[in-house]
């Protein structure tokens, strides 16, 4: 088994791409151990004691250095990927596959926003998401509520320094250009 491995913009995080699929739909987030639960591979890699998190997404695992150098954290993690694969072990807990879909997410709206909503979710979807996968992490639509759209940044966009400028300047510009009625992009 061959995984490559693949910077991001947060310098903490790391991108494995294990040339399999990890996750055939949603993401698994565990920004701290308790959150690991109902994932074999993440609590796998929470057992290294300079992991801080961990983030599942379609083909890749980011994982989140506390402190230390990548250099001796890697192959560390390397492994404990291959060993989990190797042993046939899920992924995800068949009880944590629900959350992976998102279907415990609330999000929030005024019903007389739903055409502006599915619109917004349509743009996050096709142009948005994608491209912040490609660094490791995820942006998922919370809300709208007087012209703000609520974001959940996940994964590496979680904590990483240019996260604000991928949010205010990319995703928020993108928004008002398709959809007038968007002023601003919050994180939540």
């Amino acid at each position: 088994m061959f995984i490559q491995t693949e910077v991001t913009p947060n310098p903490a995080t790391l991108k494995f791409l294990p040339g399999r699929v990890v996750l055939p739909a949603g993401t698994f987030d565990a920004p701290k151990p308790e959150a690991a639960a109902g994932s074999p591979l993440a609590e796998r890699l929470f057992a290294l004691p300079e992991v801080a998190g961990v983030f599942l997404g379609y083909d890749f695992i980011t994982v989140t250095k506390k402190d230390g150098d990548w250099a001796h954290l890697k192959p560390a993690i390397l492994g404990e990927i291959m060993q989990h694969f190797v042993s046939g072990a899920p992924v995800l807990a068949e009880s944590s596959a629900a959350a992976a879909l998102g279907e415990d997410d609330e999000e929030f709206f005024d019903p007389a926003d739903a055409d502006l909503v599915t619109t917004i979710k349509d743009l996050l979807e096709t142009r948005v998401r994608p491209a912040v996968a490609g660094d490791g992490g995820d942006i998922t639509f919370k809300g709208f509520k007087d012209g703000t759209v609520y974001l959940t940044m996940r994964g590496s966009c979680s904590g990483c320094p240019s996260s604000t400028a991928t949010l205010k300047h990319g995703i928020q510009n993108l928004l008002r250009h398709f959809v007038p009625e968007v002023e601003q992009v919050e994180a939540v």
